[in-house]
C-alpha cells in the first residue's frame, strides 16, 4: 500500500501530533521507536491519497503556525483539525485497526504513559454537568457530563475514556486502550485541546 499520509501522536509528547507519508505506515511507526523514544509512537489517523507528496506539503504549509520546528514533522494542534482535513481528499481510511504494538513491555508502558498525565476533569475545562458531548469519528454518537469526573452514555455512567474504547471496538478498532479526552468533543472543540488551550490562556 503506498500514497499514506498519517498522522501519529505519543503520549510522552503531549499536545504534538507528527504529520508525515509513507508507503508502509507499519515500518515507518517501528523506524520511529528507537532508543531516544521512550514509548512507541500511536497512529491516531492514516488516509491513502493520489499524491502524497503534494497533500503532506498542502498539510504542512496550512498548519506551518503550530510547527514546533521548522525542520522536524511535528505540530502542537488538534490532530482532529487536520483529519478534517485529509478526509476531503482520502481515497481510503487505512488507520490501524489492531494495536500496532507487538511487545508486551512496550505496550504495558505505553498505556501507563497515556495515564500519567493529570487526570482530566470537567472543572478544569469549564465544562457543567448535564453538557452535551459528541465523539469525534461519529457526531451522531453523544454524551452527557454527570460530574467531574464522569459522563453517561447509553443510559450508563462511564468514563470518557471506556465509553470512548467501546465505541471505536463497534467501529472496528480492536485497540486495549485509547484517551477519551482526545475523542470526545464539547462544542466543537476535543477535550484535549480545549484544556490546552485553556492551560495557555
Amino acid at each position: 500500500m503506498s500514497n499514506i499520509v498519517y498522522l501519529l501522536t505519543n503520549p510522552t509528547m503531549p499536545d504534538l501530533v507528527k504529520i508525515g507519508m509513507t508507503d508502509d505506515l507499519k515500518s515507518r511507526m517501528r523506524s520511529l521507536y528507537n532508543s531516544s523514544t521512550p514509548v512507541p509512537f500511536e497512529c491516531y489517523f492514516a488516509c491513502t491519497v493520489s499524491d502524497m507528496k503534494f497533500v503532506e506539503k498542502q498539510i504542512h504549509d496550512g498548519f506551518d503556525d503550530f510547527r514546533v520546528n521548522p525542520n522536524r514533522e511535528f505540530f502542537r494542534v488538534d490532530p482532529e483539525r487536520v483529519v478534517s482535513i485529509l478526509k476531503m481528499v482520502m481515497i481510503e481510511d487505512v488507520t490501524p485497526r489492531e494495536d500496532t504494538v507487538d511487545d508486551e513491555i512496550d505496550l504495558k508502558a505505553l498505556d501507563k504513559e497515556k495515564s500519567m498525565r493529570s487526570k482530566f476533569n470537567f472543572e478544569m475545562v469549564q465544562i457543567s454537568p448535564n453538557s452535551k458531548l459528541t465523539f469525534v469519528r461519529d457526531p451522531t454518537i453523544t454524551s452527557r457530563v454527570l460530574d467531574k469526573h464522569k459522563i453517561e452514555f447509553e443510559g450508563k455512567t462511564n468514563s470518557l475514556s471506556a465509553s470512548a474504547l467501546e465505541i471505536l471496538h463497534r467501529l472496528g478498532y480492536n485497540w486495549s486502550s485509547c484517551a477519551g479526552p482526545q475523542l470526545w468533543m464539547y462544542e466543537g472543540e476535543t477535550l484535549s485541546a480545549r484544556r490546552s488551550r485553556m492551560e495557555e490562556e
